[in-house]
């Protein structure tokens, strides 16, 4: 490979992870505005013009106050489990393939950090280790409400991704591949005539339900907020935490949920895919650009929809989250597996 080559696919890398971490940045500040606009209020509007530098007064302000180790704590633990939530959080959007492939110098280069053909075993193997650094941050503290929220965030975390992980076994009887690659592309094939429209969404309505649900249980969003959880655990896992610590724990949940919102918009809606994309007749390259703001369209009304059900919907009670995982998600999400392999095999059947 030419080192031109090389150098693109280095800066690909480099421009995905920036990416990820601006958005996750401005994402605080939407989610202020958001709250804002739904409760009739204005809103961040002091730092900079319409309040657009309150992320970089927020991170001044984190990073300039003192850091506070509780008397009792384990310092090493303390500071790691705030910096491997945030480590697993930044790990996981490297084999999301955020648009198809850049012609340069002979060479087809795709616009994502890293191909594996397992890529989706790894989201949800990096993921799973997220709830490391709660557990972690929640037991060094030598607080029992921070041990409390670590043990709730644990309990969920298992429950939903079983569920979760069931709803991709579906998705994956129908695309008969682990790589998110190849699920896009697949995405890409005709639908009725309309090329780039073949989307997952339209053959797994139920599945993609409840990956949905199972995504707000993994990000700790409300309704599924209970290891954060204020009216009962002060402040849950991160009670003991300032500076920093909080920071980098605050800011992890932020980049789950571009990482949650991408997954689920390459997995059930396209990906780069979009209407028409190859009846343009347009340059190869200007359909993988265009394809490349279409994901991201996508992604940012996702990251509004968490944003729009965390201010408008109430926090479920610790039971009603458990029923909700075992006696509901985990049975609908075997019944979307029988149901998908059954339809496949008739289909199959059918056409001999």
């Amino acid at each position: 490979m030419e080192l031109s080559v090389l150098l693109i696919k280095a800066l690909i890398i480099v421009a995905v992870f920036g990416v990820t971490l601006l958005i996750a940045t401005y994402s605080t500040y939407a989610e202020r505005k958001v709250a804002a606009f739904i409760q009739d209020r204005v809103g961040p509007n002091r730092a900079g013009p319409m309040g657009l530098l309150q992320p970089l007064a927020d991170a001044v302000k984190l990073f300039f106050k003192e850091e506070f180790v509780p008397a009792n704590a384990n310092k090493f633990l303390f500071i790691a489990g705030p910096s491997l939530a945030m480590l697993t959080a930044c790990m996981s959007s490297a084999v999301i393939p955020f648009g198809n492939t850049l012609y340069i110098n002979g060479e087809y280069i795709p616009v994502q950090a890293i191909e594996v053909n397992i890529g989706i075993l790894y989201i949800f193997g990096v993921v799973a280790l997220g709830v490391y650094g709660i557990m972690i941050g929640g037991w060094a503290s030598n607080n029992k409400f921070s041990l409390l929220g670590a043990i709730r965030a644990a309990s969920q975390n298992i429950s939903y991704e079983l569920a979760m992980g069931m709803s991709i076994i579906a998705l994956l009887v129908l695309s008969g591949s682990l790589s998110l690659r190849v699920m896009a592309e697949q995405q890409g094939q005709d639908l009725f005539g309309i090329s780039g429209m073949n989307w997952n969404i339209f053959y797994q309505p139920l599945g993609f339900l409840i990956f949905l649900v199972c995504a707000f249980a993994e990000t700790n969003r409300v309704p599924f907020d209970l290891p954060e959880c204020e009216t009962e655990l002060v402040g849950g896992y991160h009670t003991e935490y300032s500076s920093m610590g909080m920071g980098l724990y605050l800011f992890a949940e932020y980049v789950n949920i571009f990482v949650a919102s991408a997954v689920m918009a390459t997995l059930y809606f396209g990906g780069y895919n979009f209407p028409f994309m190859y009846d343009l007749g347009l340059p190869h390259n200007v359909v993988t650009i265009l394809g490349t703001v279409v994901l991201f369209v996508k992604i940012l009304l996702f990251i509004f929809f968490f944003m729009w059900v965390r201010w408008t919907l109430p926090r479920f009670r610790y039971d009603q989250l458990m029923n909700l995982g075992w006696k509901i998600l985990i049975p609908l999400s075997i019944l979307n597996v029988v149901l998908t392999a059954g339809t496949i095999l008739l289909k199959d059947e059918f056409f001999k």
